[in-house]
């Protein structure tokens, strides 16, 4: 396994997918003044969600009846694995952390969910060493995505009716007072769907202190009644139909049904999604080279073992997913390539960056958005880009060999 271990870390380390995370890593470190234009973060994330999509609906469209139907069955397994994780998360966190209960609920949601640049980082890893995987992967990104949003959703419920206060805190954690202010927001379309990782996420001790002539333009948001229901349909909305996930199904229903109409017709659409996707990559790693640096700084008030909650986590959430995968595998005689194992591994061990802020700000505005973030971006996205695919992919091949 060390052998193999090496082979994938040293064949990976200096591929120019990593290398372009490392100069942007750099930047900030080098206090050089330069800013990723927010506008082309954007364009490069649509282009890579639609173009998984495409990609991911062209090989649907060549599976048989019964192929679709393992498809579906092996979703269920991710969903059920990644609301495990979720659960797990938590308990760690509210043992090992000294995290507020509404954090570590909040933290667990985001490692419940998968991070989208996780995983097209991997597949691009893949695709460059001729590694393949099952066709249906891109719509499992978006099936494990959901667990971790249900499960914030439902803690932060719980805690509010077990006497939450507005700022977050529980009757038995310091600071609680039950009749402070609610958290403000703002309620902008803007913020609610998707916002930039830098401008948005703020310490929610500032927000508290933040004055209302500072706040202009803001409203507070009203406390949530105990026993409310958390599913409303705004929530419920954001969680199944946000932009990220919509892109996604969009991408795979198109490919879908434009290469049942024949290779000829997605030719010229091949190109742009399939030959180019790499280089669109390489600039999508720059940027979030750039932004793992700045979460850096959020992690110094977060205590040691959370920050070694943000290191360990990949490891045991991924290899605990590869496990599931091959416990499916044994127990349905579904033979699942290599690549399949190592993208499970990355949809277990990573942890959201897209989807779940903006769930937390509709549904969790008590928590601290800088805390998860600090987590996902600046500690767990960077180790498994670097360090956790090459030593998924080993594990996945040592687990494969034993069979």
């Amino acid at each position: 396994m060390l052998n193999s271990l090496w082979e994938s870390f040293s064949h990976n380390l200096f591929k120019p997918l990593l290398l372009f995370f490392f100069m942007g890593f750099s930047i900030p470190l080098l206090g050089i003044a330069f800013e990723f234009p927010y506008v082309l973060y954007q364009g490069l994330t649509i282009y890579l969600l639609i173009g998984i999509g495409w990609h991911g609906g062209e090989e649907l469209a060549n599976l048989s009846v019964e192929q679709l139907g393992q498809a579906v069955v092996f979703m269920g397994v991710g969903f059920a694995s990644n609301l495990m994780i979720g659960i797990l998360a938590f308990f760690i966190l509210r043992t090992f952390t000294g995290l507020r209960r509404i954090d570590a609920a909040t933290v667990a949601a985001y490692y419940g969910s998968d991070s989208a640049g996780t995983f097209v980082t991997c597949v691009g890893v893949l695709n460059a060493a001729k590694i393949a995987f099952d066709p249906y992967m891109p719509v499992m990104l978006a099936v494990m995505e959901i667990p971790g949003c249900l499960i914030g959703i439902f803690l932060a419920s719980a805690l509010r009716n077990r006497g939450m206060d507005p700022q977050g805190n529980l009757p038995d954690e310091p600071g609680y007072n039950p009749s402070s202010k609610p958290i403000l927001r703002r309620d902008s379309a803007e913020e609610i769907h998707h916002s930039h990782l830098e401008k948005h996420a703020q310490d929610s001790e500032l927000q508290k202190r933040l004055s209302l002539q500072q706040m202009e333009g803001l409203e507070p948001q009203s406390p949530r009644k105990s026993g409310h229901s958390p599913f409303n349909p705004e929530l419920l909305k954001e969680v199944f139909l946000n932009p990220g996930l919509f892109l996604l199904f969009g991408g795979i229903v198109v490919g879908y049904l434009s290469r049942l109409q024949g290779h000829s017709v997605t030719k010229q659409e091949d190109f742009f999604f399939g030959d180019m996707f790499r280089g669109v990559l390489c600039l999508f790693l720059l940027e979030m080279g750039i932004t793992a640096a700045k979460r850096l700084k959020d992690l110094r008030s977060a205590g040691k073992a959370f920050i070694l909650f943000g290191l360990l986590a990949p490891n045991m959430f991924a290899i605990f997913g590869i496990y599931t995968a091959h416990a499916y595998s044994l127990m349905t005689g579904v033979q699942l390539q290599l690549g399949t194992y190592v993208l499970f591994a990355v949809l277990s061990g990573s942890a959201s960056y897209i989807a779940m802020p903006a769930i937390q700000r509709l549904a969790i505005p008590e928590a601290s958005p800088s805390l998860p973030l600090a987590a996902a971006l600046g500690l767990t996205f960077p180790y498994n880009v670097t360090i956790g695919i090459p030593l998924y992919l080993a594990v996945a091949r040592m687990i494969m060999s034993v069979d």
